[in-house]
């Protein structure tokens, strides 16, 4: 993580800023020369299944960039099938055995393609949005082999909004009927509280450290009645509660955005101090969900040496 020990300081530092700008996550170039695969990362239990404690999203591989639509396509651009069975692949390597993406077509190729290549690797599926006018996509993805299904929180979120609980609860039934385990996800810790108090029929939570689903008159309370700024808001404020949360379930929760979005990625300080952060506050049985990106260097690698480290001393 220390760049003043590569070559050519100044060229070199850029490169890795901007990886980390676009993808959220660390990146030091790894040697070419083959080495002997460490163990797996420290594991959590999700029913039957043993789940590496660092998870690989899926937003940069499929330009769900949350910045804007030109980095979003050149994500798009450069995850080929090709480099996204690489990046699995050194995911691998590292000990990272599972990966979380959203149900689409693309998704469920390289899933496949994965598969076929012979990788050992977990799979996460998470619903689109308009699952409740289409629960039918549970089926299909259940079919596609994932060890969990979870309905989008977007999704969660509004329907908990309009008060349509029985349509949420419904999708989870529907899944839990698929013989997969049931996720419920949410950028609003008050769902996660919510289904923990009535006792849901959960496995696991997927938690995200910012409510970017707010209502945007929310957003304006909280800021003074200001305007609001352009763009996806990123409240300091937001992981504590959602922490508060987490730390209160008896479920497994895997917590998201953990570098929100690729905006606090301003040095490999930050990095650490927010991988820190999340696993001082968050259960040794829950997990992280990163999106790693390896154009500019080997986050992946870089990521799976800080959380070994890490949680080597808790």
């Amino acid at each position: 993580m220390n760049l003043s020990q590569t070559p050519n300081r100044g060229r070199r530092t850029f490169l890795h800023q901007a990886a980390f700008w676009a993808a959220g996550a660390a990146g030091v170039p790894h040697a070419a020369a083959a080495a002997p695969d460490p163990p797996l990362l420290p594991t959590i239990r999700l029913g039957p299944h043993a789940v590496s404690r660092l998870i690989l999203g899926g937003n940069p591989i499929y330009g769900y960039s949350h910045f804007n639509k030109l980095l979003s396509q050149h994500q798009i651009a450069w995850h080929t099938p090709e480099r996204v069975l690489a990046l699995l692949r050194r995911c691998q390597e590292v000990g990272i055995n599972t990966w979380q993406n959203s149900y689409a077509e693309r998704t469920l190729e390289d899933v496949q393609r994965m598969r076929e290549a012979g990788l050992k690797i977990h799979w996460l599926c998470l619903g689109k949005p308009d699952w409740d006018a289409a629960p039918e996509k549970i089926v299909d993805a259940a079919r596609r082999g994932p060890i969990g299904i979870a309905p989008h929180g977007a999704l969660a979120e509004r329907l908990h909004r309009a008060g349509k609980i029985a349509v949420l609860l419904d999708l989870l039934k529907r899944i839990r009927d698929q013989g997969v385990l049931v996720g419920l996800s949410a950028h609003n810790p008050a769902l996660i509280d919510l289904a923990e108090e009535k006792g849901w029929d959960v496995d696991y939570y997927m938690c995200c450290l910012y409510y970017l689903t707010r209502p945007k008159e929310e957003f304006r309370q909280l800021l003074g009645g200001a305007e609001l700024p352009l763009g996806e808001i990123y409240l300091p404020s937001d992981p504590p509660r959602m922490f508060k949360s987490v730390q209160a379930t008896r479920k497994p929760c895997l917590v998201y955005k953990v570098l929100a979005a690729g905006r606090r990625i301003g040095s490999p300080t930050e990095i650490r101090r927010a991988f820190e952060t999340t696993l001082a506050n968050i259960k040794p049985g829950d997990a992280m969900i990163v999106g790693m990106y390896q154009q500019f260097g080997d986050q992946v690698g870089e990521n799976a040496a800080l959380v070994r480290e890490l949680t080597a001393r808790r």
